[in-house]
């Protein structure tokens, strides 16, 4: 299956989402992010997500502490570098200023140094955001996510960028300049993950959409303040999210470092028509 995502990287970015021919029975996918720190429990993550044998990985940004060439190499490569072929990136804020001599050239390798894009896995579609380029009305990100989603009648559809739109950490709580990019999503999407909180969260359900922060990747993790939007939040655990993609439907579980399930949920999507 590796291979195959590795193939089909290309394509991505050539055109359409990327088909894999028929669908398999379940894709397994971990999202993370704010990890490449170089520290040890960062690196005992990556090697608790490498040993599950994923089929993709979405890193959800930041490469510490600003995300340059020798970032990539002392924190990044070392940690996450074995998952590399097979990961799927999301610019951070501590990446963004540097991109032109840390995340662009690391990614070019493999293909996917881009601002934004999307691909298919599992019977869903993906979509890679950019919290840290302009996303206002009128961009051209937002223009771009407008003519992505107006493709096809579905929200079998999972949505991710690093900064979230929601939040209960005490360290950088909502990001309300993100509304024009979560609007968009409304009604054709059903998935929303993000890091830069250094949590571990899943929200309630808003506007059919599920958003679920997987920040908590490295050591340095952040607070959590009582929130009735919150439906499950660790604070104190370094760890990520684990999703098990089907046609119609997505296992979502947070497991720390350890590899304890610390929550589960589910989420059904509406399949394109025919």
């Amino acid at each position: 299956m590796i291979g195959a995502v590795i193939a089909a990287a290309a394509l991505a970015f050539a055109g359409g989402p990327v088909s894999f021919g028929a669908p398999e029975p379940s894709t397994v996918v971990w999202a993370v992010g704010d990890g490449a720190d170089g520290s040890t429990v960062a690196r005992r993550l990556a090697r608790r997500i490498e040993r599950d044998h994923p089929d993709a990985v979405l890193y959800l940004g930041d490469v510490y502490p600003s995300g340059t060439a020798d970032d990539y190499a002392r924190h990044y490569e070392p940690v996450y570098g074995p998952l590399a072929p097979i990961t799927w990136p999301t610019a951070g804020n501590h990446d963004w200023g540097n991109r032109a001599t840390g995340y662009l050239p690391y990614w070019r390798r493999y293909g996917r140094a881009k601002r934004w894009y999307r691909f298919s896995l599992g019977g869903w579609e993906l979509i890679d955001l950019n919290s840290e380029e302009p996303h206002e009305p009128g961009s051209r990100q937002l223009r771009w996510l407008g003519r992505v989603l107006g493709k096809e009648d579905t929200t079998c559809r999972l949505a991710f960028w690093h900064r979230p739109r929601f939040s209960a950490g005490t360290v950088h709580g909502d990001a309300a300049d993100i509304d024009p990019l979560w609007r968009a999503l409304r009604g054709r999407a059903r998935l929303v993950v993000n890091g830069h909180e250094h949590v571990l969260m899943r929200l309630r359900r808003r506007a059919g959409l599920t958003e679920y922060v997987s920040g908590a990747g490295g050591a340095v993790r952040y607070g959590l303040r009582s929130d009735r939007r919150v439906a499950f939040g660790r604070s104190d655990r370094t760890g990520a999210l684990r999703m098990v993609l089907e046609p119609g439907s997505a296992q979502l579980e947070f497991r720390d470092f350890s590899g304890q399930v610390l929550d589960r949920s589910r989420a059904t999507c509406r399949p394109a028509p025919g």
